[in-house]
């Protein structure tokens, strides 16, 4: 008997050691926000190759699994990786090589900042990006008079912070072939009195494009990983780059491939005849980290630079309705040979015009196609009568710090009862079922902690205005968080690979400084992201 029972203690030690499953990561002692169906809590998961093998408490968890390494989070909150839904990433890590002129205050100061740019960093031809009008003392577009007497010899182009006006001086109008004669249709080559004043709106920025020297393949490579560093930094496992071209995505993908850069990237192919011949032939391109499946389309301009189109004048300027920067046959042409294909559109749109152009243009093409999730990227001022369009599966995506930079002039822009509509984000969501966030940078700042604070609070980093702005289209936390993890996922046909913190999903997650569903609403743009993952591995 005693031979026995040393047996059984032995079998029963053994079982319990077998018993343990091998994992690479364990992460303990969390509070998780899963973003499953339920939104529920856990505090412990287990990560092996890359994706979740388990999710759930702590003890059971610890019970289970075995690994070499063990992530003891301390209490602090952790949510699915964060997921950009509508970014220029490219463009970001570009932005770093030029002249920043974010948050200038005055054209004079912009030009102190490209002289001492300048100084610096020798150019033959100068590029800068950022300003904004709307902030100045004088809230009007700059004229190129400052910028010839600085820079006579050196063309310089200086981009609007939104990407949708050029002020440029007169040797780089001369470089480009434009004249007071010169006429193009989707923008304006402002002028007065006749005279060019040097601001390019929309479709005219592009023969300035054309006698731009491009950046050379380190310029590239470095802007890349430049931008990943910069969206690691805010927990952004994955960015929707909004219009890129074939030899970018190619990079992009050699690099991945290679292990030099690591975010995934979900890109939208620029509207060109080579893209789409290219790309809609070809098909889907898929990797982990790599999905190529959309079409990026610019609709109109942009609400800042009244570039938008309105279906009635702009408020503070009589007779005018912005443009399109895409005439509506084309779009109509265009969208009826992307729905041939598997590939997704997604279409600028600004003002209410615009929108129900793209609106009534989808129900039309897709009319017999299921589940194709088309976006209508921004859909920033919708007219009452058209926010049903959205319950046919078309798919907002949405900029929530939009509403709080533009508040401080969008009513003067579009009139009391026109702003009402816009920046709706509750009643796009109440219409479609979903929302995709992101953030527009470099148009806006990197964080998604800002565009969090701003679908719930409304608010600016200055705590106005009081009460929030036109609360009415505020979203919850929980669909702001869904908003910025599983429902961009979705929006990317991505729903059962990322966004939730689910069994079978990669490992891409995110430590936070703060609870961001309980912390104290004025601390929400303060919060940080610790730790970074993607596939289980730590990269920030």
């Amino acid at each position: 008997m005693k031979k026995i029972g040393i047996l059984l203690l032995t079998l029963s030690i053994f079982n319990c050691t077998e018993t343990k499953k091998e994992a690479d990561v364990l992460v303990i002692n969390a509070n998780v926000y899963t973003v499953d169906d339920a939104f529920s809590t856990a505090t412990a998961f287990a990560v092996q190759n890359g994706k979740f093998i388990a999710v759930g408490s702590t003890e059971d968890i610890q019970n289970d699994y075995t690994a070499a390494k063990i992530v003891d989070a301390k209490g602090r909150t952790i949510t699915p990786g964060l997921i950009d839904a509508h970014c220029h990433f490219y463009g970001l890590g570009l932005n770093q090589q030029i002249v920043d002129l974010v948050g200038t205050r005055s054209y004079e100061e912009v030009i102190q900042r490209v002289k001492a740019f300048q100084d610096e960093n020798p150019k033959t031809f100068i590029r800068g990006r950022g300003w904004d009008q709307n902030d100045w003392e004088v809230q009007e577009f700059p004229t190129k008079e400052a910028l010839d007497a600085a820079f006579p010899d050196i063309p310089v182009a200086l981009e609007r912070v939104d990407g949708h006006a050029y002020i440029v001086n007169q040797k780089a109008l001369d470089l480009a072939g434009i004249t007071d004669k010169t006429q193009i249709d989707g923008g304006e080559i402002v002028k007065k009195d006749g005279k060019i004043t040097g601001v390019l709106v929309d479709n005219p920025m592009t023969m300035v494009d054309a006698v731009m020297p491009l950046p050379n393949k380190t310029s590239q490579i470095k802007a890349l990983k430049d931008a990943e560093a910069l969206c690691l930094d805010y927990g952004l496992t994955t960015v929707n780059d909004a219009g890129l071209n074939r030899p970018t995505i190619e990079l992009i993908d050699s690099l991945q491939q290679a292990g030099e850069l690591s975010i995934r990237v979900y890109a939208m192919i620029s509207n060109t005849p080579e893209n789409l011949d290219y790309y809609l032939d070809k098909g889907i391109v898929k990797t982990d980290r790599l999905n190529v499946r959309s079409v990026k389309v610019y609709g109109d301009g942009a609400l800042g630079s009244r570039g938008a189109a309105l279906k009635t004048p702009y408020e503070d300027k009589a007779g005018h309705f912005g443009a399109m920067i895409t005439p509506v046959a084309d779009i109509e042409k265009l969208a009826e040979r992307i729905a041939a294909t598997a590939y997704q559109m997604n279409t600028h749109a600004i003002g209410d015009s615009a929108n129900i152009v793209v609106l009534r243009t989808y129900k039309k093409v897709l009319e017999g196609k299921s589940d194709r999730r088309w976006k209508v990227e921004h859909a920033q001022v919708v007219a009452e009568e058209d926010f049903d369009y959205f319950k046919a599966g078309i798919i907002p995506s949405v900029q929530p710090t939009h509403a709080t930079s533009d508040m401080y002039w969008a009513e003067d822009r579009l009139g009391k009862e026109r702003v009402a509509g816009a920046y709706a984000f509750k009643t796009l969501l109440d219409k479609a079922g979903t929302v995709a966030l992101g953030t527009d940078f470099p148009v806006e700042r990197v964080s998604p902690f800002l565009t969090y604070y701003a679908a719930v609070a409304r608010k600016d980093l200055e705590n106005y205005p009081d009460g929030g702005f036109q609360m009415k289209d505020a979203l919850s936390r929980e669909e702001a968080l869904r908003g910025m993890t599983i429902w961009a996922a979705h929006s990317n046909f991505e729903e059962e690979e990322k966004g939730s913190i689910e069994v079978g999903k990669f490992a891409d997650f995110v430590i936070l400084s703060q609870d961001i569903m309980k912390v104290e609403e004025s601390e929400l743009p303060k919060l940080q992201a610790e730790a970074t993952f993607i596939g289980g591995r730590q990269l920030k």
